[in-house]
């Protein structure tokens, strides 16, 4: 999945380069995207959401007496994204983790903590029958203690 969420933030930096560009639009479209990768709290977000053009005359004077510079929102909405990518591709989709947080507090909640310590040492454990050893303790659960743990895990 990271490698979709890493194409998408690409194609949002590739339209950073185009000749026409739409900083607001540029920003809601990358915003939208980075919620759904990172979740609503993200630090990227901030920093994009706060992108925008300073048009000071000290500003516009230091932008524009130098032709080598380029457009200083371009470059901070570039340097986001590549930050953004770079953390994807080292640490992977933060999502993930906070599915597995999740599943683990539910499982904390629904379960006994000797059941809950019995799972933990199967998932420890590096064998090859580590899946079936997980199918044969979730069996021995009640049918309705496993509906909640799905339930509140798909409902998240």
């Amino acid at each position: 999945m990271t490698d979709n969420e890493i194409t998408l933030l690409k194609e949002q930096r590739e339209k950073l380069s185009g000749k026409v560009f739409d900083l607001e639009g540029w920003k809601s479209q990358t915003l939208l995207l980075a919620q759904r990768i990172f979740g609503k709290d993200h630090p990227v977000l901030k920093t994009i959401g706060e992108l925008k053009y300073d048009y000071s005359s000290w500003h516009l004077r230091d932008v524009t007496g130098n032709k080598e510079t380029g457009d200083p929102v371009r470059i901070q909405a570039r340097q986001v994204i590549d930050a953004a990518i770079a953390e994807l591709e080292v640490l992977g989709s933060p999502a993930a983790g906070k599915r597995a947080d999740l599943l683990w507090q539910i499982l904390g909640e629904e379960l006994t903590g000797k059941q809950l310590k019995e799972l933990q040492d199967i998932l420890s454990s590096d064998t090859e029958e580590q899946a079936e050893k997980v199918k044969e303790k979730l069996s021995t659960l009640k049918k309705e203690d496993l509906i909640n743990i799905l339930s509140r895990v798909m409902i998240g």
